[in-house]
């Protein structure tokens, strides 16, 4: 499936799913507001938070199609860190930086066999700094007006964890791992289990799933290439009921879940056992139709 051809983005339109690199420092928010000023766009998001020390790949949605970006398969995510250990921070970064204090170097032995034994499902505690919520309120708010954080643990799937390359005391090295994955926190478990502490310098999103942003540029995606959803192709008597959301029944076709295609506008429905379907996500425009 390509991910990477270009969708013509029209000056009407405010359909669009953008594939962009946020450069470093500075917030997902922050670059979200630049690239929906930069083409006109009201209403946008994206398909998950980096940190403002971070960069890399950020999957943006706006208009209607902010409603696909549930059905987008941004799974796993990868990255690319280095870890600098001895290092010290309130958010297990760069940025509230507390001090380093020397360790001595380890083996390419130790390090490989730290990060073999956290692959798999580990159970972490979230960064303070984090866009997690206590009560309404950002864990990051809190922890930076001086209050206490406290958060529950939680699990991540890690895929895959390989060094890159070891300059001690900075270790750079790449993981896969699960949507809502905290890398800092992945970080500061391989520093423990070396027996010293330890922050992220760098940080880099270069995947997720099957879409990869290059730097500098925005990649205006065609939806129907993106969702990983078959196409089923239905009679155009079908068109009005569907635009209209009406309660149909399919018969002589497999269950699952499709995407319908008609003149002007798609949806993603699922077709149950007994034929009837479910609109997952309907009458959504074509990006230059609008």
């Amino acid at each position: 499936m390509s991910t990477k051809t270009a969708f013509t983005k029209t000056t009407h339109s405010q359909n669009a799913l953008i594939l962009a690199y946020k450069p470093a420092f500075i917030t997902s928010n922050a670059f979200l507001g630049k690239i929906k000023r930069k083409y006109g766009l009201a209403k946008a998001g994206f398909s998950g938070t980096l940190d403002p020390f971070a960069q890399g790949s950020l999957l943006i949605a706006s208009g209607a199609y902010t409603k696909l970006l549930p059905f987008i398969n941004t799974e796993p995510k990868r990255y690319e860190a280095v870890l600098w250990l001895g290092a010290k921070s309130k958010s297990l970064d760069i940025e509230n930086f507390l001090g380093v204090e020397s360790v001595s170097k380890f083996s390419q032995n130790q390090i490989t066999k730290v990060l073999q034994n956290l692959c798999g499902n580990i159970t972490y505690t979230p960064p303070s700094f984090s866009a997690k919520k206590i009560s309404g309120k950002r864990a990051y708010a809190l922890a930076r007006s001086g209050e206490e954080v406290n958060l529950a643990q939680s699990t991540m799937s890690v895929y895959s964890l390989e060094i890159l390359g070891y300059n001690h005391p900075f270790l750079h090295f790449s993981s896969e791992v699960s949507k809502g994955s905290y890398v800092r926190s992945l970080g500061e478990l391989i520093a423990q289990n070396l027996g010293v502490s330890g922050v992220l310098s760098a940080l880099k999103r270069t995947k997720e799933g099957d879409l990869c942003a290059k730097k500098g540029v925005e990649i205006f995606l065609n939806p129907l290439e993106v969702l990983p959803f078959e196409r089923l192709e239905l009679d155009s008597h079908y068109e009005d009921l569907i635009k209209n959301g009406a309660k149909i029944c399919i018969k002589n076709t497999k269950s699952g879940i499709f995407v319908v295609q008609f003149s002007e506008f798609f949806s993603i429905i699922e077709i149950l056992k007994d034929g009837n379907i479910k609109y997952l996500c309907n009458r959504i425009l074509y990006a230059d139709t609008l």
